[in-house]
């Protein structure tokens, strides 16, 4: 510590505080006595007590606030805090509860976190970044704000998003804090009601677009990269054509993934291994359909074709497993009004509604990724049981409010033989005297640890063998005791050594494919150097 500090200069250090924690000899050598109440407490004391006064709160985005003040004041006890709670924290740091939290940000704005980028910055962003008072990030979580969660277009407000993936990252995974960089393109908003909103905190026009705007994501990514030369760029909650525009720009050039596409896709092919474990059906096998064919339907399709293709189909084959059917109906090789992304899986078929498609193709498994809720009806589910002994029912719209359906309802209609998961958390549901534990398809399962091990191997960039990797490790560390209860995935307490376990596997798998910066020793210990790497929130 630095010695021409006062003892009110270490109180009010967020990442140095240790509050009431601080011990006698502290007290008199770092001149805080006086300063503080007489007892010394423990981290765990500390602890106890936060939870004490957040449980008081009456609702879910007072404890969001309540949370995100603790973050600012004391770093430690907040990660301590999320790491040993992660269950009943995560929800409320984010999905579900960080989507009302964005809705509001800038009605609950408390104190500025992360960095900021607008068309007004054009043509001096890496000069600007040079405020940014970390040098050494490892990790960057971007977004425009255009599509958060289900909720559409925030803008600025999105900024929510970054900083709760962040939180995330060093909670399940021990990225350090300050390697952590949350940003937010804020290019403007098309959402009128928030340009017209007198606290609204971002650019208050309408979106740039077309070269103006891929000139200025350019730029940022120039700049980031030549501040922090070997920092990981996460995208996240960029509207489809973006998202997809932005990842083929960028994924063979430099260390960078979309979340939505590539994380989304690890975490359901994980649940979709995990389901053919309890069916018995293999991989290879299975029928799949999906109702939303956006950014994250087309990617979850992308990696589940890889997939298969490893257990021996050829391309043309397993894509024919793949179905998708949006807003029009069923995606066939007919219609004129697809995206790119869609046209791999445009089957010669007959133009048909989501229903008559199930009667037709009979799928072993549906999986959800509308931001519509309840369009898995009572019909839907009741269809799925009544050609499958064990349905597998993925509803992975956030935040809860958005998603397909309940767990209730997924059992409920399914007579108890449903299979289900969903994208926000739903409590464990008791029916005939059977508990049957919902797996929550999040991807804080994925990016925390795929995070992690692109750092410890220093990887140039992430193919889809890196997500293929995260998600068999994922699917691999299910047990018999989680499929019998219904569960497609590990508990979430379990989530820091799910992260470590896909760490040390992507880094090994960076090794493998050649894209790994390291020596040689280095290479031989990725276990120790994973371990070594993650930070632990303790005095």
């Amino acid at each position: 510590m630095i010695c021409d500090r006062t003892g009110r200069d270490y109180l009010i250090d967020a990442a140095a505080t240790k509050s009431t924690a601080f011990t006698r000899e502290e007290r008199d050598s770092m001149g805080l006595r006086g300063l503080l109440p007489h007892a010394v407490a423990t981290m765990d004391t500390q602890v106890d007590r936060v939870l004490e006064n957040m449980r008081r709160k009456s609702c879910d985005i007072e404890k969001y606030i309540f949370l995100t003040a603790l973050q600012d004041r004391n770093e430690r006890l907040y990660y301590r805090l999320v790491s040993e709670h992660i269950e009943e924290i995560m929800p409320l740091i984010y999905t579900p509860t960080v989507g009302q939290a964005c809705r509001e940000f800038a009605h609950i704005f408390r104190r500025p976190r992360g960095f900021y980028v607008t068309p007004e910055d054009r043509g001096s962003i890496r000069e600007t970044l040079d405020n940014w008072p970390e040098d050494d990030v490892k990790v960057i979580v971007v977004t425009d704000g255009e599509r958060i969660l289900g909720l559409g277009d925030l803008g600025a407000n999105g900024m929510g998003i970054p900083i709760g993936k962040l939180a995330l990252y060093t909670a399940c995974a021990g990225i350090h804090p300050s390697q952590c960089l949350p940003v937010m393109l804020d290019v403007g908003t098309n959402n009128q009601a928030l340009r017209n909103d007198p606290l609204y905190l971002g650019y208050p026009h309408e979106r740039i677009a077309g070269n103006e705007y891929l000139s200025l994501v350019d730029e940022f990514i120039e700049a980031a990269r030549d501040r922090h030369p070997d920092v990981l760029i996460q995208f996240e909650d960029f509207l489809t054509p973006n998202a997809y525009g932005l990842l083929n720009r960028y994924r063979n050039d430099i260390l960078c993934f979309n979340d939505d596409i590539q994380g989304t896709a690890a975490v359901a092919l994980a649940g979709v291994y995990a389901a053919s474990r309890a069916t018995g059906k293999p991989l290879r096998d299975m029928r799949i359909m999906f109702l939303g064919a956006g950014s994250a339907a087309t990617g979850i399709g992308d990696l589940l074709c890889e997939a298969m293709k490893a257990e021996g189909l050829s391309d043309m084959l397993a894509r024919q497993q793949l179905w998708f059917v949006d807003k029009e109906g069923l995606v066939v090789a007919s219609r004129d009004d697809l995206m790119e992304h869609n046209l791999p899986y445009a089957h010669k078929f007959a133009p048909m509604d989501f229903l008559t498609a199930l009667d037709a193709i009979h799928p072993d498994v549906l999986i959800g990724a509308t931001g519509a809720p309840g369009t898995f009806t009572k019909t839907v589910i009741q269809k799925m049981a009544s050609f499958n002994d064990q349905p597998v029912v993925f509803a992975l719209s956030n935040p809860t409010s958005k998603a397909e359906c309940t767990a209730e309802q997924a059992y409920d209609w399914s007579d108890g033989r449903a299979l289900f998961s969903s994208g926000s958390p739903f409590a464990p549901v008791c029916r005939n005297g059977r508990l049957h534990r919902p797996g929550q398809g999040n991807n804080a399962y994925i990016f925390p640890g795929i995070g992690l091990g692109a750092i410890a191997a220093r990887a140039s960039h992430l193919p889809e063998e890196v997500f293929l990797t995260a998600a068999r490790t994922l699917a691999g560390l299910v047990t018999a005791d989680d499929l019998s209860d219904g569960a497609l995935y590990p508990p979430l307490r379990d989530i820091r050594k799910v992260s470590r376990q896909i760490a040390i596997n992507v880094a090994q798998c960076a090794v493998k494919l050649g894209i790994a910066d390291l020596t040689d020793e280095m290479a031989a210990d990725i276990p120790g150097r994973v371990s070594d790497l993650m930070y632990e929130p303790r005095y």
